[in-house]
């Protein structure tokens, strides 16, 4: 038997905890009665968001280059970088969001409307920036939790399961560590 499938097992559980936990999380944070009043000011974050899916995007390149040409050691430690960036990412979203009043895109005057003159202003932008957003947060919720069995196959040795899954996750992951800093670009010009 490959790898250490009892141990596969206990963290594929904790797996499915860690995932329902985040996605009821960020639902939760969206809701104008969580917001929590703090005296800090963490309006510098998104930028920060960006940059930490950016690390991430890079890292899985290298992965996927040094797994391509069997540098197993190599190709670990650009995963380990990058989920640890995305949890990086994941804590600074959320206190950004459970803090900080939400942009909205096309919000030209920052007075928390946007009006129908300000979504024409913005004209087919808008529909490309939430599209881009509608698929980011959509594929980021669905791919958590084989993000992370993913992990947990290459951790405990289950190589032929982990790539197996790595060859769907892949893609999926990239493009949402990608499409996080597109969409932080494109909202940029309505922070405050």
């Amino acid at each position: 038997m490959e790898g250490n499938v009892t141990l596969g097992k206990k963290l594929d559980i904790t797996a499915i905890i860690i995932s329902i936990a985040v996605i009821a999380l960020v639902a939760v944070m969206r809701m104008p009665s969580m917001k929590i009043n703090t005296s800090i000011d963490f309006s510098f974050l998104p930028p920060m968001h960006a940059l930490f899916n950016s690390i991430v995007a890079v890292a899985l390149i290298f992965a996927l280059y040094f797994v391509k040409n069997k540098n197993v050691k190599a190709h670990r430690n650009m995963i380990y970088i990058a989920m640890t960036f995305s949890l990086f990412f994941l804590l600074s979203y959320v206190v950004y969001h459970f803090t900080t009043p939400e942009t909205l895109y096309s919000d030209f005057d920052h007075n928390s409307i946007v009006t129908d003159a300000e979504k024409a202003r913005s004209g087919s932008l808008r529909t490309i920036y939430f599209t881009f957003l509608a698929s980011h947060i959509l594929l980021a919720a669905i791919s958590l939790p084989f993000i992370l069995f993913t992990f947990i196959r290459g951790y405990t040795g289950q190589v032929t399961k982990h790539r197996r899954l790595a060859k769907l996750v892949w893609p999926v992951w990239f493009y949402v560590a990608v499409t996080g800093p597109i969409c932080y670009f494109m909202l940029k010009p309505f922070y405050a």
